[in-house]
């Protein structure tokens, strides 16, 4: 089941986005933010943060009266700076490893997507770790298609 997410759902968001910045810290341990200690509880802060915000949106997918996945979405006014309109992104996407294969990821990312469209966005972007391909395949199956690539240097390495 989606549903949208609540304040009772705090440490389920705050595990799920600890587990997000892992997996991308040790993607690349310099681009990315260390989690820290009390990941869990920042990220479970922050994302409850988000919940009265009138441009974001907050999914969670339940299986069997456990949260086992979510999705963070918002909306981007127009930025000169980005080259880009007013546009829904979408931040977060995490389906817990025990709960992946079975169309979670998708559901989630639909849900979005339709909160999205009714706010009259025209186009979703988002962005993927580089080296993340089961993520990029799931987005390019849902119709996204690359169109930036960032690059990371650190400023000591010339």
């Amino acid at each position: 089941m989606i549903r949208r997410a609540t304040s009772a759902d705090e440490a389920a968001l705050g595990r799920m986005g600890a587990a997000l910045m892992r997996v991308h810290y040790d993607f690349d341990r310099q681009r990315f933010l260390a989690p820290g200690k009390n990941a869990e509880a920042g990220y479970g802060h922050f994302l409850l943060s988000q919940l009265n915000s009138q441009d974001s949106i907050l999914f969670v997918a339940e299986l069997q009266g456990k949260v086992i996945g979510y999705v963070y979405a918002g909306i981007e006014p127009l930025s000169w700076k980005e080259l880009r309109d007013r546009a829904g992104f979408i931040h977060d996407v995490f389906v817990e490893s025990g709960a992946r294969g079975r169309g979670i990821a998708t559901r989630l990312v639909n849900a979005a997507a339709e909160w999205l469209g009714a706010a009259g966005v025209p186009r979703i972007m988002l962005w993927t770790a580089e080296p993340n391909a089961p993520a990029q395949r799931l987005f390019q199956r849902l119709g996204f298609r690359p169109t930036m690539v960032e690059m990371t240097r650190e400023v000591s390495a010339r």
